[in-house]
C-alpha cells in the first residue's frame, strides 16, 4: 500500500509505509539514537520522511525484519501513523520531541474522539484504583454538563491506576484507548495480555516503541521507553487526571508534559491531603486545577 504524500497542495511521489517503518526502525539501530536526537533532526529538515535518511535497501531490510518479529509474537495485523502521510495526528506535534511513526492495532479514528487520560500509581492503593473506576466510568458516561456522548479513556496500561481506569470505561460500556511503552505483541504487566488483545480487537493500542531496538538493548535500558509514551498520551489527549502517584513515579512525567503541551491537568484532591508528597502543589501552582468532584472536571473542559 502506499499512500500520498502533500507538500504546498500537491501530491507529489507516493510513499510505501512499509519503507517508511523500516527506515525509522533503521535510525533507531544507532545505539546514540533517542526521542531527542531523533525529534531533532526531523525539527532540522521539516518537511523529511524517514526514509530521507535511510537507504532504500537498509529501510526494506529493517521492515522485513520487523514484520517477521511481529508476526512471530503473534500480530498479524497492525497499522502505522508517519508525519507527513495519511491521518497523523497534528497534536503530537505539541511534545517535546515529537514522535514520526507510531505502531497501532484497531480503530485509529478513537484518536479523534473527545479524549481524556487517566493516570497514576502502578502500585495503586485500593482507594486509588476505586477513584479511578469512578472517573473513567463519568467520563465515558452521557453528561448534562458537557453535552457530549461521552469522552474516550486514556491510559497506559500498566498495573494499578491504568488497569481500573481501562477496565471501568470498558465495563460501563465506554470507549478506551492504550498506549503501551512496549512494541505491539509484547505485554508488560503479563497480567494484563487479555486485556491488552481486547483493546488492540475492540478499540485502539498505540505504541511508539522501536521494535529492533527494543530486542538489542538490555531490559533496564527498555524501561525508559515508559516515561516517553506519557509524553505521547498527554499530546494525544486534551486533558489528563492524575489519580494518585508517588514523587519518582513516572506519572509526573506526564504532569510535566501536559503543563508544557498546555493540556488540562487535573489532580484528585487526595493527592494534596498527602503529608509525604508536595509535588501536587507544585502543580497547581503552574495550573493544575484540584478536582474534588468531577464538576471541577466538567467545568474546565471545553
Amino acid at each position: 500500500m502506499a499512500l500520498a504524500l502533500m507538500h504546498d497542495g500537491l501530491a507529489v511521489e507516493a510513499i510505501s509505509p512499509l519503507r517508511e517503518l523500516g527506515a525509522y526502525e533503521a535510525l533507531w539501530l544507532d545505539p546514540k539514537s533517542s526521542f531527542k536526537t531523533i525529534a531533532e533532526r526531523f525539527a532540522r529538515n521539516v518537511s523529511a520522511l524517514p526514509s530521507d535518511f535511510v537507504s532504500r535497501s537498509e529501510a526494506d531490510s529493517c521492515a522485513h525484519q520487523v514484520l517477521a518479529k511481529l508476526k512471530a509474537a503473534g500480530v498479524h495485523r497492525f497499522g502505522v501513523r508517519i508525519n507527513h502521510a495519511g491521518d497523523y495526528p497534528m497534536k503530537l506535534r505539541d511534545a517535546e520531541h515529537p514522535i514520526e511513526l507510531l505502531y497501532f492495532q484497531g480503530e485509529w479514528e478513537l484518536t479523534e474522539s473527545r479524549c481524556v487520560a487517566v493516570v497514576g500509581s502502578r502500585k495503586a492503593s485500593d482507594d486509588g484504583k476505586r477513584r479511578a473506576r469512578r472517573i473513567a466510568r463519568a467520563l465515558v458516561g452521557e453528561t448534562a454538563k458537557t453535552g457530549s456522548l461521552g469522552f474516550t479513556v486514556v491510559s497506559g496500561l500498566a498495573e494499578g491506576i491504568d488497569r481500573a481506569a481501562h477496565e471501568a470505561a470498558l465495563e460501563a460500556g465506554g470507549r478506551t484507548i492504550a498506549v503501551i511503552g512496549t512494541p505491539l505483541g509484547s505485554y508488560y504487566p503479563k497480567e494484563n495480555r487479555e486485556l491488552q488483545d481486547r483493546i488492540a480487537n475492540d478499540f485502539l493500542l498505540i505504541s511508539q516503541v522501536p521494535v529492533l531496538r527494543y530486542e538489542t538493548q538490555d531490559w533496564r535500558i527498555n524501561r525508559g521507553f515508559f516515561p516517553e509514551r506519557n509524553r505521547t498520551m498527554s499530546a494525544l489527549t486534551e486533558a489528563t487526571i492524575i489519580v494518585e502517584a508517588e514523587a519518582t513515579s513516572g506519572t509526573l512525567t506526564q504532569a510535566r508534559a501536559a503543563v508544557h503541551q498546555k493540556r488540562k491537568l487535573f489532580i484528585l484532591d487526595s493527592c494534596f491531603a498527602r503529608k509525604d508528597i508536595d509535588w501536587s502543589a507544585k502543580y497547581e501552582a503552574q495550573g493544575a486545577i484540584r478536582v474534588r468532584s468531577m464538576n471541577d472536571v466538567w467545568d474546565n473542559l471545553d
